[in-house]
Parts: C-alpha cells; structure tokens; sequence
C-alpha cells in the first residue's frame, strides 16, 4: 500500500538544508525584517552574550593565578593571596547568574516577539491566497510554513545567533590567551585539534544521515497508524486487523534496526573521541610537564593551558552544528520568502462594521458567455459558452450530469476563480468592480460536503455573523430546524460539534450551516447540492429550511434530485460545459428527446 508521508504529520520533519551562498543570505536577511522592532533588546542580548563569553574566559587565567599563589610564583601588580582570587572567581560567578538571566531573557524575548509577527504575517498571507493556491499545495505542505519552518527560524534568532557570537568570542580569547601562555604548547595543540575535528565531523555528518532515516521511518509507522485510525471502518469491514498490524508491526521492526545501527556508530564515534580527546589531553600534559620541570612554564599556566584548550576545541566542534542550523534555516527562510511572494487576493483582513452602500446588491444576476479553464489545467475547458439571467428574488436551478460545469459556475459567482473570457454581471456592474469582501459579503453557499469548525454549534453558526447575539443565532436555527434538535443536547447552543461537525448527523449539520447562511442574511444564495446525501426524513427538514432561507433572496441551486427544483423560477441544463436548454419545470419536460426530460424520467424510474 503506497503511503506518501504528508509534511505537517511529523513533529521531527526538519527544514531542507540549502548551500550557503549570496543569494540565500539575501534570502535570510528577512529575518532582519521582523527584528527591526526588537532591535534595542537584540542588540542588549548580544551585549550580554559578549560578556557572558568574556566572563567565562576569564575563570581559566584565575585558576591559573589560584594555583600560582599556592606555590608563592606570584609577583608584581597580580600578586594577591588565594582567598582574594577565591572571592574575586566568587564575585564573577554572581556577576554570571545576572549576565545568563539577562541573555536568556532578551533572547527569548526577541525570538517570541519576531516569531509571532512572521506567523502572524504568514497565516494572513496565506488565508488571502487563490483558491486555486489552495488547490494545488496540500494542507500539511501550507501547516509545516507555518510551524516548522518558523519554529527553525526562532531556534536561530534564539539560539545559533548567540552561540555564533559567543563561539567566535571564546575562540579568539582561547587562541590568544594560550599563545600568550606558551608558544611551544600552542604549536602542538594545533596540529592535534584539527584531528580532532575532522573525526566529529566525518562522524556527526555519517550519523547525522542514519538518524534522518529513522526519523523517517518512525514518521512513516506513525502514518501506518493515522490511516488506519481515519479508515477504521474499512479495516473492520474487510476484517484486516492482522494486516494492519502486520504493516505496523514491519514499520516499527525497521525503526529498531534503524535506531540500533544509529546506535552502533555513534558507540564507535564516542569511544573514538575519548580515546582521540584523552590522548591528546596526555600528550599535551606530557609535553607541558617537560616544559614545566625546565621551569618555562608553571603549573598554574599548564593548568590554564588545557583548560583553554578545551574551550577552543569545543567550540570548534559545536562550529560544524552550528552550521549546519544555519543552513536549515536558510532553507526555511527560502520556503517561507516563496509563501509570501505569493499573489494574494485583495480581500479586507479587517472586519467590517457597514456594506458600502454603493456596494449593495439587489441581487441581479447576468452571466455572459463565460468561458473558464482551470489555471492548472488549461488545456481543460470546463465551461465553454454558458450565458444565465437572473432577476432580483427568482430561483435558478443548475442541473447536468457529473463534470458539466455546475460547481465550477458556482466557484466563478464567488469569484474564487476569474473567467476567461465573458462577463459576470451584478445589478449591470461587472464583478471585478465590486471590491471581493464587498461581494462575498452579500452571497452566501451552502455546499453538499459541509465542514463545521471544531468548536461549539453556537459559534458555527454565529461564523455567518460574527458577534451575534443568542437570540440572533436563536432565532436564526428555528428557520433552519435545527432548534429542536440542538435543545436536545445536554449543553444546547454550547454543544461541542468535534472535527470537521462529526458529532452530528448529516442533516444536523446541513440545518446548522443553513441556520449559518441565515444569519448572513445574503442578497444571493448558492447551493450546491445541499440535499443529495440525505435519508428522506432529513430531505424534507433541510428542504424545508431552504425554503426559508430562499425566500425574498436570489437563489441558484445545483440539484440532484429534480423533485426538489420543480418550483424553481428557471431550470438552466448544463452538458459539456454549456447551456443546453433552460426554462421552468413545465416548458422542459415538453420537449421530446431533451436532456431534462429524460433525466426526470430515469429518476422516476429509479425511484
């Protein structure tokens, strides 16, 4: 069974590493973008990271003159007894517990404060798309910008950036501090760390590969677990439990062995490193011995020495991550730089309080010989000639077979999609002069597939008027029969609907999005085969509510079931892309041999 692993299902999916070169800095400097308001408290944190760095550096030089005064080599303006280094190395570590607090406050700060706006400008960004943006990325693909991306460029701006700072500050202090100590030892220290560093990053890159597989895997039996869980029914209908769990219990077996070959390098890689880090520690102690015994060094300046040496080859180990980060980052800036470059819709992102008067329809409706192709498939004509009137309160019905056109005409009205070629008219204003949120405003669609946000019945259909009262809302479900119904439940109006609304039925949640369009209260009503999936006791409750929700307003109605448009002021048939016939319920069935006819005839016999 072929699985693909959808970008927004693992917590571990890491940013795609990019080559570090200048048009990817380019790219990364729009991080500067959102620092720009934090920039006093970054450039605070940095000032404290530069301390912090400077601090640390000077506990080894201490150490060295604690050990010196023991043996009485102390001499000149540095000479102090051991109690007075003591409570000078004790003051420097109460100055520290100030200087962390500090770093790690400001960075915090700035880190959240920059995240939140990116994600802030990336989601408006987002909700402002195309559909046909939407149609052609997946949901995880768009969730990932939004969570994974931002979460490495945060890392970054809280972490990488500091310990940059204070690694090329604790190298170049290091470096300087034992050249000052002994030239001689420096000289071997040098031609030992490069070893050194090359094993852990011949190692950490190897293993770094490994580890990514079993993440992958790992991600891969957590989506074994996802389709089954979503398809339940299905493993129970066909009694494939044994198989299920055989898939996962495969998946699961080659996460182990994964993990376990991880485990095996990186067993090697330590043991390598000690043996590679204490042998040097000893070569270097050795040497420094020799040179301590002919009196060029003391043992407070070996001490200090490897101490030093410590902190430089840390750091240039910790180099090798930080880098790669950065590079992780780079790739996540890019991917999000593409999000926002992104044309958008010109959609309000603020609410309304008023229609613009000169905005407000009477609801009109002409449609003149549109033509349509989806962006992504324009080889494709979906409609190629269709011209519709409609007159302020009448009743439109579309109907055709499957692939005619009629959920493509109802994506042009809400000008989710532009037509090629022809006009779309409202009260004689073309459509592009209405301003979108305008328009939409005053439509409202009730589909066939209906989603319900995962919140309370109250609050899904309060979304067709945000801030309505409970009498509003009320009032608004006994229209649409769905008050009954709600009442019933134990917390009414409060009732938890679940995900995607599957805590109901689906005719509760049909009344509910009409209780939803209601409250609108639009000029023009689009349903999209809003009764077709219905048992007949829910048909005739939803029916009913349409019917409320139709009166006074100007309604085009894609059906199914001919039964139900009968009434139905104009009946437009739809075949190939255009209008094959039109006319009311009584002037189609006339018509010997035509598509409507026909078609009521095949129900009547399947019925």
């Amino acid at each position: 069974m072929a699985r693909h692993r959808d970008l927004g299902t693992s917590n571990r999916e890491e940013s795609p590493k990019v080559k570090i070169s200048r048009d990817s800095l380019k790219e990364g400097l729009m991080i500067f973008k959102y620092l720009r308001p934090y920039r006093g408290h970054f450039i605070g944190g940095m000032i404290f990271i530069s301390l912090s760095a400077a601090n640390t550096m000077t506990f080894p030089y201490l150490l060295k003159k604690l050990i010196d005064s023991a043996h009485g080599n102390l001499t000149g303006a540095f000479a102090a007894a051991p109690g007075t280094i003591a409570a000078v190395m004790i003051g420097l570590l109460c100055l520290q517990l100030v200087i962390s607090y500090m770093r790690i406050y400001l960075f915090t700060y700035v880190g959240e404060h920059t995240v939140a706006d990116m994600r802030k400008d990336i989601y408006r960004h987002m909700i402002t798309m195309s559909m046909d943006f939407f149609a052609q990325r997946r949901v995880g693909e768009l969730s990932s910008r939004i969570t994974a991306d931002v979460s490495q460029i945060q890392d970054t701006v809280t972490t990488v950036i500091a310990e940059l700072l204070r690694g090329i500050l604790t190298f170049v202090i290091g470096i300087a501090m034992i050249l000052f100590i002994s030239l001689k030892m420096t000289l071997l220290m040098l031609g030992v760390v490069p070893l050194i560093v090359a094993i852990a990053l011949i190692f950490s890159k190897f293993i770094r590969k490994v580890s990514r597989q079993a993440q992958d895997q790992l991600a891969d039996s957590g989506t074994v677990v996802q389709e089954t869980l979503q398809g339940i029914t299905n493993v129970k209908a066909f009694t494939n439990e044994w198989y299920e769990i055989n898939r996962y219990n495969k998946s699961i077996r080659d996460v182990v062995n994964l993990s376990i070959k991880t485990g095996k390098y990186r067993g090697v890689f330590v043991s390598t490193m000690i043996f590679t880090v204490f042998s040097s520690i000893v070569l270097v102690f050795w040497y420094g011995v020799g040179l301590m015994q002919q009196g060029i060094v003391s043992d407070g300046d070996l001490t200090a020495f490897v101490v030093y040496t410590a902190f430089v080859g840390g750091t240039l180990a910790g180099f090798a991550d930080l880098y790669s980060q950065f590079q992780k980052t780079l790739g996540a800036t890019q991917r999000v730089r593409e999000l926002l470059k992104e044309e958008t819709e010109s959609v309000a992102v603020k609410a309304i309080e008023n229609l613009q008067e000169e905005y407000k329809l009477q609801g009109n409706v002409s449609i003149c010989n549109i033509k349509f192709s989806y962006p992504s498939r324009k080889d494709i004509t979906v409609i190629k000639d269709i011209s519709i009137e409609a007159k302020s309160g009448e009743q439109v019905a579309i109907v055709g077979s499957s692939g005619a056109g009629k959920s493509t005409f109802v994506s042009l009205l809400l000008r989710f999609y532009e037509p090629d070629a022809g006009k779309i008219l409202f009260d004689g204003k073309e459509a592009a002069s209405i301003p979108l949120s305008q328009l939409r405003r005053q439509m409202a669609l009730v589909p066939q597939d209906i989603l319900l946000f995962g919140g309370t019945i109250f609050e899904n259909i309060a979304y067709g008027k945000p801030g309505a009262s409970q009498e509003e809302v009320t009032a608004a479900a006994r229209k649409a029969n769905a008050h009954d119904f709600i009442t019933k439940f134990p917390e009414g109006y409060q009732t938890i609907v679940g995900e995607r609304g599957t805590k109901l039925s689906g005719g509760q949640r049909q009344r509910v999005a009409i209780a939803r369009a209601i409250l609108k209260d639009p000029v023009i009503l689009l349903l999209d085969e809003a009764t077709s999936a219905l048992d007949s006791e829910s048909e005739s409750l939803v029916q009913e509510a349409l019917q409320n929700l139709m009166q006074n307003r100007t309604s085009f109605v894609i059906a199914h079931r001919l039964s139900t448009i009968r009434k139905a002021d104009k009946i437009v048939v739809l075949e190939d892309g255009m209008v094959k016939e039109s006319g009311t319920h009584e002037e189609l069935v006339t018509i010997e041999e035509g598509l409507y006819r026909n078609m009521t005839k095949l129900q009547l016999f399947e019925a």
